[in-house]
């Protein structure tokens, strides 16, 4: 899969103010927009003998980050797979028309939430937890 902008499937409005609408979006939709910090923390937990880092993009001269994924040696995890992260940051920056910088997450997921209004799992329609290892485990990583 190629890599592809998080900005694509960005949510409606109603996806934002309905949890079950924007749970019964794609995976990669979901994961993408709305969940890619689950999704990242989940990474990093299901390889957890890697030393995987959590990272984030926003616009640049921005504090608020629009975009989480997992980083290991170079490559990042997101939506759509394992990529060069050097290819993620293009795609998004192509897409948003605009500079982009990458922010390392050094926060907890529960701190990350609260600084960045994003849900914990507990907040999601569902627990997004095992739909995020499922997805996890769809994609073979660099390393193997």
């Amino acid at each position: 899969m190629a890599a592809e902008a998080a900005g694509t499937f960005r949510r409606t409005q109603i996806e934002r103010s309905d949890q079950r609408i924007a749970w019964e979006r794609t995976d990669q939709a979901f994961f993408a927009a709305g969940a890619c910090h689950i999704l990242a923390w989940v990474c990093r937990e299901s390889y957890a003998d890697r030393p995987i880092e959590i990272a984030a993009v926003r616009f640049a001269g921005e504090r608020q980050v629009f975009h989480v994924y997992a980083l290991w040696d170079g490559w990042a995890f997101d939506h759509s797979g394992w990529h060069p992260e050097s290819q993620l940051l293009a795609v998004n920056t192509e897409f948003e028309g605009r500079p982009l910088e990458q922010v390392k997450i050094t926060d907890s997921l529960a701190e990350f939430c609260e600084e960045h209004l994003s849900r914990m799992p507990n907040q999601y329609w569902l627990d997004p937890l095992p739909r995020a290892r499922k997805y996890v485990s769809r994609y073979i990583p660099p390393w193997a």
